[in-house]
């Protein structure tokens, strides 16, 4: 199994509705790729600036492919994310799960 990780940062007024706005777009729709196994989203709100990481797991890196195209590497952003993001970070990091629960 294959954790895909991505952060982003938005300015901590905005983050009720950018949650809303993944909870919409991003969560479904890595939720409903094949070779998808689970998404979290974790927040962490520091003074001004609310940190998002989302955990998406999958069976392989090829799996990932459905979801991401050919560059698993990169980040894949939605019309509105620059509406909400302060920066639009370029890349993923990916990961081997070696435990489970």
């Amino acid at each position: 199994m294959i954790a895909r990780t991505w952060h982003g940062v938005t300015p901590a007024s905005k983050s009720e509705a950018y949650l809303g706005y993944l909870n919409k777009t991003g969560v479904p729709d890595l939720s409903a790729t094949k070779g998808n196994q689970g998404v979290y989203v974790l927040r962490r709100i520091e003074g001004e600036q609310a940190h998002f990481l989302l955990i998406s797991l999958w069976e392989s890196p090829e799996m990932i492919k459905n979801f991401a195209g050919v560059d698993i590497e990169k980040a894949r952003y939605y019309p509105e994310d620059k509406a909400f993001l302060l920066e639009l970070e370029p890349a993923v990091t990916h990961y081997e799960v070696l435990v489970k629960p």
